[in-house]
C-alpha cells in the first residue's frame, strides 16, 4: 500500500497492518502457530547476536544476564503459548439465566486487530517479546517501538523482525522520543506501554484522543520486608539477587528494605558479606552489569550526594572503588535510615542503591506502604503464613513474593501488571491472550422461547410474572 497524500512512513505502515487485519481478521490456528514458532527461531537462532548488542548498549552487560532475565523467560513464554493458545482460541460456554432457557450462551475470544508496544531500555529482548507472545497468540497484528537508549539492540531487533515476518505482521519502528510520540498517537487496538509512571501518563493521555485501551506497565518503589524472626541469612540472599540483577535497573527491583530496628547492623554487614560473595572482583567484575548510559548514572551519583549532605551513612558493599565514571559502573550501596524527604525515598531508584528502614511494630510498615503510590511490587519474608497473608491483603500493590523476590514474574499462569501508579491491565499466558482479544458474548435464542409475552402492549399479566420472578 502507497501512502497517501499527506500519510507518513509511520501512517502508512499502520495503514498496512490495519487493511492486512481486515482481510484476515481471524487467524486460524496454524497461521497463529506458525508466527509463534517463527518468532522463537528469531530469538533461539540469534543468542549471541541478542547477548552482544544489549553488552554494547549497556557498555557491560553479563552475558548470562541476558541469558537469564531476557532470552529464557522470552522462550518459555513463546513454548507456553504453542502448547497452549490452541485451547484459549476455543469457544467458551456461558451459562444463562434460568428465565431464557433454553437459548444458550458462549464467548468468543476475537483478536482486536493491531496493538503497538512500546518497549524500555532495560530488558529490551524480554518486554518486547512477552507482550508480542501474547499478541501473535490473540491473532493480531504488532508494531514495536524499541527505546532509543538501546541503538545497536533496536537495529538488530529490527533486521531479525524484517527477517521473519512480512511488515503487514511484526514491524519495528526506530526513532527517538518524537517518533515514540507519533507512535503512541495512532489509533491501535490496544497500546501496550513498559516504562516510567511519568511518561506513562503521557502515553494514556496520547492513546485517549483514540480512545484505545492501554496496558501501563510501570514501576514505582517496591518494598521488601523482613519480618520479625525471619532468618536473614535467608533474606539477605533474595533481596540482593533481586537488587543486583541488572545492577538495579530492573521495574520490579526491591526499591527499599524495611528489617526490624535491633537487626539493621546485622542486615548490613550480611548485605556487605553477601555482595561481595556475589561479585568478589568489585566493580571489576564482569558478572556485575553496567549503568545504561551516563544520564542514568548521574542521577544515581545525584541520590547518593544528597543523602551524604544529609548526614545519612552510605555504605559501600564492595572492596576497592565504589564508581568507575568512565564506564559508569556504579558500586552497590545500603543507606541507612534515610529521611522521607530525600530524593532517593520519593523516587524509583532504578539502580543498586538500597536504602534500609527500620521500624519496632510490622503494622508501622504496613501504614507506611499503604500511605504510598501503589507499587508494581511487595516482597514479604516471614515464616508465618498467616501474618505474609495479612500483609498481602492490607496492601494494594501489582503483585506480591513470599521469601523471594522477581519470581512472580518468571510464571506465565500468573497475571503481571501494576495498579494505580505501578500500572493498569496485565499480560503473560492465558491473561495476556484474553488482554489482547475482544471477549465476544453471543446469545443464541431459542427457537422456543416466552420473549414475546414481555412486548408492548403491556398486559397486566406482564406485571404479575415479574413481580413473580423477582421473588425467586
Amino acid at each position: 500500500m502507497k501512502p497517501d497524500d499527506g500519510m507518513t512512513p509511520l501512517d502508512s505502515l499502520f495503514a498496512t497492518q490495519r487493511e492486512a487485519h481486515r482481510r484476515a481478521p481471524f487467524p486460524d490456528w496454524p497461521t497463529r502457530r506458525d508466527r509463534l514458532q517463527r518468532l522463537l527461531r528469531l530469538v533461539l537462532g540469534n543468542e549471541e547476536a541478542i547477548e552482544r548488542a544489549i553488552d554494547a548498549d549497556f557498555g557491560g552487560r553479563p552475558r548470562m544476564e541476558t541469558q537469564i532475565a531476557e532470552i529464557f523467560p522470552s522462550v518459555a513464554a513463546i513454548r507456553t503459548a504453542l502448547r497452549s493458545a490452541r485451547r484459549w482460541m476455543r469457544r467458551r460456554r456461558a451459562p444463562v439465566s434460568k428465565w431464557f432457557l433454553p437459548a444458550r450462551a458462549e464467548i468468543v475470544p476475537r483478536p482486536l486487530g493491531v496493538v503497538g508496544i512500546v518497549v524500555p531500555w532495560n530488558y529490551p529482548l524480554f518486554l518486547a517479546i512477552g507482550p508480542l507472545v501474547d499478541v501473535l497468540a490473540a491473532g493480531n497484528r504488532a508494531m514495536i517501538k524499541p527505546s532509543e537508549h538501546t541503538p545497536e539492540f533496536s537495529a538488530l531487533l529490527a533486521r531479525l523482525v524484517g527477517e521473519h515476518f512480512a511488515a503487514d505482521e511484526v514491524a519495528v519502528v526506530t526513532g527517538g522520543p518524537e517518533t515514540g510520540a507519533a507512535f503512541t498517537a495512532l489509533p491501535f487496538d490496544h497500546l501496550v506501554f513498559t516504562g516510567s509512571t511519568a511518561v506513562g501518563r503521557k502515553v494514556m493521555l496520547a492513546a485517549a484522543e483514540n480512545l484505545t485501551p492501554v496496558t501501563l506497565e510501570l514501576g514505582g518503589k517496591s518494598p521488601a520486608v523482613v519480618a520479625p524472626g525471619y532468618s536473614l541469612e535467608r533474606a539477605v540472599p533474595r533481596i540482593l539477587a533481586g537488587k543486583l540483577l541488572n545492577a538495579g535497573q530492573t521495574c520490579i527491583a526491591p526499591d527499599h528494605a524495611f528489617v526490624p530496628r535491633e537487626r539493621l547492623e546485622e542486615f548490613v554487614e550480611a548485605t556487605r558479606t553477601r555482595a561481595r560473595a556475589m561479585h568478589p572482583d568489585g566493580l571489576a567484575d564482569r558478572d556485575y552489569c553496567s549503568i545504561v548510559d551516563s544520564r542514568q548514572y548521574a542521577r544515581l551519583l545525584r541520590y547518593l550526594d544528597e543523602a551524604r549532605d544529609a548526614g545519612v551513612r552510605c555504605v559501600d558493599l564492595f572492596e576497592g572503588r565504589g564508581r568507575d565514571d568512565e564506564a559508569h559502573r556504579l558500586a552497590p550501596f545500603v543507606l541507612v535510615d534515610p529521611p522521607a524527604t530525600l530524593a532517593v525515598m520519593r523516587d524509583e531508584i532504578f539502580g543498586p542503591i538500597l536504602p534500609v528502614l527500620t521500624y519496632d511494630r510490622i503494622d508501622d510498615v504496613l501504614d507506611f506502604i499503604e500511605s504510598r503510590p501503589r507499587p508494581l511490587a511487595l516482597y514479604w519474608f516471614d515464616d508465618d503464613a498467616r501474618r505474609a497473608r495479612d500483609a498481602v491483603e492490607r496492601t494494594h500493590v501489582g503483585g506480591a513474593c513470599i521469601n523471594d523476590t522477581l519470581m512472580h514474574v518468571a510464571q506465565e499462569s500468573l497475571p503481571f501488571g501494576g495498579i494505580g501508579a505501578s500500572g493498569m491491565g496485565h499480560y503473560h499466558g492465558r491473561w495476556g491472550f484474553d488482554s489482547f482479544s475482544k471477549l465476544t458474548p453471543v446469545f443464541r435464542q431459542s427457537r422456543w422461547h416466552a420473549m414475546n409475552l414481555f412486548a408492548p402492549p403491556y398486559r397486566p399479566l406482564v406485571r404479575t410474572m415479574l413481580g413473580w420472578m423477582k421473588r425467586l
